[in-house]
């Protein structure tokens, strides 16, 4: 961080902070470098987008595992939805059970976005930590 100067007459000091801003859930947020000090506790950020999609993909399976629907093109047909949607979000219910509290407690990463888990990634709950949080 750049050092504060202050104007010659006094009556005005300027500061430079280092930041980014990142859109999440159609929000901006403000993203400081790593290794800066935070006196804030971080707030919780709770994606919207997030946790509808890990909603419906326990629905669909749900709806899957009881009967209801026989095939992912059947759901497809009933909630006029494309069945690769449906497939790539199916796969959320695949995700450790920690992701999905982190996920649903507004405690993930800024990094852990809906486009990466809707993407391949490990069945093994230990190696999905490691990848998808990297904390």
């Amino acid at each position: 961080m750049a050092i504060p100067k202050l104007n010659p007459d006094g009556t005005t000091m300027t500061v430079r902070v280092p930041m980014k801003f990142q859109v999440r859930g159609g929000r901006k947020l403000v993203v400081t470098p790593d290794g800066s000090p935070s006196w804030a506790e971080p707030r919780k950020r709770i994606d919207n987008v997030m946790v509808k999609a890990l909603a419906r993909a326990f629905r669909w399976q749900k709806l899957l595992e009881n009967g209801t629907h026989a095939t992912i093109e059947e759901i497809a047909n009933a909630e006029k939805i494309n069945s690769s949607y449906i497939s790539r979000i199916l796969r959320l219910t695949l995700l450790s059970p920690k992701i999905v509290e982190m996920i649903l407690d507004g405690r993930q990463p800024l990094s852990l976005t809906i486009r990466m888990l809707q993407n391949k990634f490990s069945l093994e709950w230990d190696i999905q930590e490691s990848e998808l949080i990297k904390s």
